[in-house]
């Protein structure tokens, strides 16, 4: 089992979306980690043929997927950010629908949709229209319509939006169970989502793989430390200006500073364990002098 991109990139006129991706991705969970517009969904659409590069290759078992046209899309199972969906159809119906077009035989259709509405907790529900469902209702019914063919490939496009905390737990268990026999690749910007089931992290940034690997290599991998320091609350501009200041917490007497930097920040600063959080800010967060606002 082997998704591979070599050398792919996607140009929309004269701008790239996706520059110049080389990665080879097997079973288990992969995290594409980064902030709106870094080119995460370019790169989902393309891998789910909806998009074709405008250089390089995507191949699985080293097949071109847009070669192999719908024998490539029997085995992926996709959910975009924004599904459609008839208002009018209930839960199950919804399911049976998609299950249809995705040539599932009835019977076959029927146990899968039994048993995704009750793995994403939606069996009191299976009966409600989708007008009627909560935000967080329809993206389970959008992850459990990715599921349904039962796909090798498992491409999620930011899906815990508009998730309870119990539902991205829930959500998170389940992408774990279903990780040990095929390729899961979900975008986020919400590191927890990635945090404790990706057995491998991507970080993306302006169209590029900045770095790669599991939430730990990546952590030992940051040059700079974490520190904590507590400052008066006037001192709180000088310190955004001079660094990566992750975490402003007002404390008695001052406020407390989570700052990510090579070298100690001040001499009553406390050496922290880093975290993927961190590690998301110091890629992607605000770079030191980009805001001088204070509390």
């Amino acid at each position: 089992m082997e998704l591979k991109l070599s050398n792919v990139t996607k140009k929309f006129k004269d701008t790239a979306a996706v520059k110049n991706i080389s990665y080879t991705m097997t079973t288990g969970v992969y995290g594409l980690l980064g902030v709106n517009g870094a080119g995460k969904t370019t790169l989902m659409r393309m891998l789910c043929t909806l998009l074709k590069p405008t250089e390089g290759s995507i191949t699985w078992n080293g097949k071109d997927i847009f070669a192999m046209d719908g024998e490539y899309r029997k085995i992926l199972g996709y959910l975009p950010q924004d599904f459609g969906y008839y208002p009018d159809f209930t839960v199950y119906d919804y399911l049976m629908y998609i299950a249809s077009i995705k040539g599932l035989r009835p019977v076959t259709a029927r146990q899968r949709t039994a048993l995704l509405l009750k793995q994403v907790g939606l069996e009191k529900a299976r009966n409600k229209k989708m007008k009627k469902l909560s935000g967080g209702m329809k993206r389970r019914v959008g992850i459990a319509q990715a599921l349904l063919g039962n796909p090798q490939i498992l491409i999620l496009d930011e899906p815990t939006a508009g998730l309870d905390p119990n539902e991205r737990i829930r959500f998170r268990n389940l992408l774990s169970e279903l990780s040990e026999e095929r390729l899961v690749l979900l975008s986020t910007h919400i590191v927890s989502d990635v945090e404790y089931i990706a057995n491998n992290i991507l970080l993306m940034q302006d169209g590029k793989i900045r770095a790669s690997g599991t939430s730990q290599k990546l952590i030992d991998a940051m040059p700079e430390q974490v520190w904590s320091v507590e400052v008066a609350k006037g001192e709180v501009a000088s310190y955004r200006k001079a660094y990566k200041v992750s975490n402003v917490k007002t404390v008695p007497g001052g406020v407390a500073l989570r700052v990510i930097s090579a070298e100690k920040p001040a001499k009553h600063a406390v050496l922290e364990t880093a975290t993927l959080e961190d590690l998301f800010m110091n890629y992607f967060g605000e770079k030191a002098g980009e805001t001088d606002d204070e509390i």
